[in-house]
């Protein structure tokens, strides 16, 4: 999972299609035809309904784009946003980037091994084929 600090957010991406989705639309209606990116807010840390918006996308829809977290991101949720299926956080400024990525080092049997599949790797390590 890429890590990006709250000063080095841009939301201009130039040739890409971005959408912005509030944390409380129904991916499902959305058009992904050529969405490069979805950006995902958290308004509340407390609010996790972008994580359920997440893993719709990626194995529900298929989705295959970048999806970024953005909004109020605590280093405590880093692990569960990258098994829900984003590849990009923005942290919320009072976070330190270097304790986000001691987090997300100390959770590396989430990606191989693991016992239970999730949004990006759906099979269980004990399942050869799905």
């Amino acid at each position: 999972m890429k890590l990006l600090a709250f000063n080095a957010l841009s939301t201009d991406a130039p040739g890409l299609k971005v959408i912005e989705l509030a944390n409380d639309a129904d991916p499902q209606q959305l058009d992904l035809s050529g969405v490069d990116r979805i950006d995902l807010n958290f308004p509340k840390f407390t609010d996790g309904r972008a994580f359920s918006q997440a893993f719709l996308l990626r194995r529900r829809l298929g989705f295959k784009g970048e999806i970024r977290a953005t909004g109020d991101v605590l280093v405590d949720q880093l692990a569960q946003m990258q098994r829900s299926g984003f590849d990009v956080a923005v942290l919320r400024a009072d976070q330190s980037m270097e304790i986000a990525q001691r987090v997300l080092a100390a959770y590396p049997g989430h990606s191989v091994g693991k016992y239970q599949g999730d949004a990006v790797d759906i099979a269980p390590h004990f399942i050869t084929a799905v």
